[in-house]
């Protein structure tokens, strides 16, 4: 008996003990993390002067002033958040649905090249923006769409990525019998398929509506190639402007205010959203 309560002892401290090195490690990790968010918040309250001092932990009193020369600047900041807000928010929306929507005619329906099909949408992940940039401005070249938002918005309807996550989560989380019995109710396809297996997959949705708004919301590639004007550039190419200015229109204090900005939107979406997204990732990943 003495033996047993000693080896119960000795576990019952192996396992606080194991459980606290676990905090401090999510704690010193969480600090490292958030250190950064610190230190951008502490640079957009300095003038461009203090800046060029050197590194600081304490806030100043220049936030008003940097804010206001990024509002009243030379370079549209509130209307490329607007434009990136449009473009983001369309990309998010329409990869989502439509990727689901994909995802939910692969996994219900049996048809001829149905293996295919799932092997060629999987290849097209392998294909870099980068490799077909000079083809996609010739298209939208010859169909007079450039300095437009669609190329932006209309190519994401593709996603690969999107349509995998979504492919995984149905054969965890959407069984073919619900299927099957609102087929014998006499229920629509679309109906179906909008009313019954969209809820379920509300993590899903989730996860990939913030994934795909952030990766949209922060592209610079594409939108530089395709937009010219100056009322319709979204924010990262606004920020590669302030960042490229002559030594003369150079302030390092608008750029970090602008930089702050650019992710208030994105933590929006993510507070919106983060519920869902320990649910999302855990099903997602695991093919039932």
């Amino acid at each position: 008996m003495p033996s047993e309560e000693y080896n119960s002892v000795e576990g019952g401290f192996g396992i606080v003990a194991r459980r606290v090195i676990a905090y401090i490690v999510l704690i010193i990790i969480t600090v490292l993390c958030l250190f950064w968010f610190y230190l951008l918040i502490v640079n957009s309250t300095r003038s461009h002067a203090e800046l060029s001092r050197g590194f600081t932990l304490l806030p100043s009193g220049s936030l008003y002033k940097n804010f206001d020369n990024v509002i009243h600047g030379t370079q549209p900041i509130l209307r490329g958040m607007l434009n990136s807000f449009i473009v983001a928010g369309c990309c998010a929306l329409f990869s989502t649905y439509f990727s689901a929507m994909t995802a939910y005619a692969i996994h219900v329906y049996d048809f001829k090249l149905k293996k295919a099909i799932f092997t060629f949408i999987l290849a097209v992940m392998m294909i870099p923006t980068q490799v077909t940039a000079l083809g996609f401005i010739k298209l939208i070249g010859n169909l007079r769409l450039d300095d437009s938002f669609l190329p932006l918005i209309i190519p994401s309807i593709a996603a690969p990525a999107t349509f995998y996550y979504m492919k995984q989560y149905m054969e965890s989380a959407l069984p073919h019998a619900i299927v099957e019995a609102a087929r014998i109710d006499g229920s629509p396809e679309f109906r179906t398929f909008n009313e019954i297996s969209l809820p379920i997959m509300k993590p899903a949705i989730a996860v990939q509506l913030i994934f795909t708004f952030v990766t949209n919301w922060n592209n610079y590639f594409t939108p530089a190639l395709v937009l010219h004007s100056e009322n319709k550039k979204t924010l990262p190419i606004l920020i590669a402007a302030l960042r490229s200015a002559d030594f003369l229109k150079f302030d390092m204090g608008q750029v970090y205010v602008t930089i702050a900005l650019s992710i208030f939107p994105v933590v929006i979406v993510y507070l919106f959203l983060s519920r869902y997204i320990v649910t999302g990732v855990a099903v997602g990943s695991v093919k039932g």
